[in-house]
């Protein structure tokens, strides 16, 4: 064995609810990872003196649009034409299996779908309780990071999304797949979000920042999605039709987000000079 390379074989499965039920990891690392970012949003509620009453209601928005936009975004964005010829499997944790259906899990979410569907979550929630979109948005950038980092760990867990073979002494073995040491990407990820959660906090705590929404997201549009794209370098391809692309879906799916952030950056700055 390879001084300093982690070989990792964890179990991704804690328990059994029922016979057919697992408990897994990544389940609980996602939920606690939502929790903690809305914690966050809490915090910066009663940092601003703001009623905290529909709060609730944000996070089941913001669940709902997490869990349906990942599925989709993976269903649609990987396996399209396996998922348009099962409907079925879009939505309930089944695989067709022989001439019967059986519980096999969600077994795809994207986090490019994730982050649409979060932001359409978002809007609608704006619309029905009469919030501003950007002054939300600024406020929620601060949390999403940190739930992106536990849905990492959880991947972590699972000993999936890893990277490409490396040397390197922090590479890791996940022994459930084969015992090629890799890049862990999952964890690049994850300390990538936490640091980009603490940068963005800091900058919100300039009032001059504050109370120009829009920047704060725009900005967590550009770092959060550039370090997906730099990453992704490292990463190996999730479905083999990515091995004919120059860059993999991930880095196309990134693309349009950091150019977004780029020009909401530029608009309010040209909005607050006029």
């Amino acid at each position: 064995m390879k001084e300093g390379i982690l070989y990792w074989d964890m179990d991704p499965v804690i328990f059994w609810i029922t016979d057919s039920f697992p408990l897994k990891y990544y389940g609980l690392f996602f939920m606690t990872g939502l929790f903690l970012g809305y914690f966050i949003v809490k915090t910066i509620y009663k940092k601003e003196n703001i009623p905290v009453q529909d709060l609730d209601n944000l996070l089941t928005y913001i669940i709902l649009g997490t869990l349906i936009g990942a599925r989709l975004g993976h269903c649609l964005f990987y396996q399209p034409d396996y998922f348009l010829s099962r409907p079925l499997e879009l939505f309930l944790p089944i695989q067709k299996i022989g001439e019967s259906y059986q519980f096999v899990g969600y077994q795809g979410l994207a986090s490019h779908g994730g982050a649409i569907g979060v932001l359409i979550a978002i809007i609608l929630y704006c619309k029905k309780y009469q919030v501003n979109v950007l002054w939300l948005l600024d406020r929620v950038a601060i949390g999403i990071p940190v739930t992106g980092a536990f849905i990492r760990l959880g991947n972590f867990m699972n000993s999936e999304i890893y990277g490409k073979p490396t040397n390197a002494n922090w590479g890791v073995v996940f022994m459930r797949d084969d015992i090629i040491p890799r890049h862990p990407t999952q964890l690049y990820e994850a300390f990538s979000y936490l640091l980009i959660s603490v940068i963005l906090y800091s900058v919100y705590k300039s009032e001059n920042v504050r109370i120009k929404n829009g920047q704060l997201f725009g900005l967590f549009l550009i770092l959060l999605f550039l370090a997906r794209f730099i990453i992704e370098f490292f990463k190996e391809n999730q479905v083999a039709f990515e091995d004919s692309l120059t860059l993999n879906m991930g880095q196309w799916l990134s693309v349009p987000f950091i150019i977004a952030g780029v020009m909401l950056l530029v608009w309010k700055r040209k909005a607050l000079k006029s």
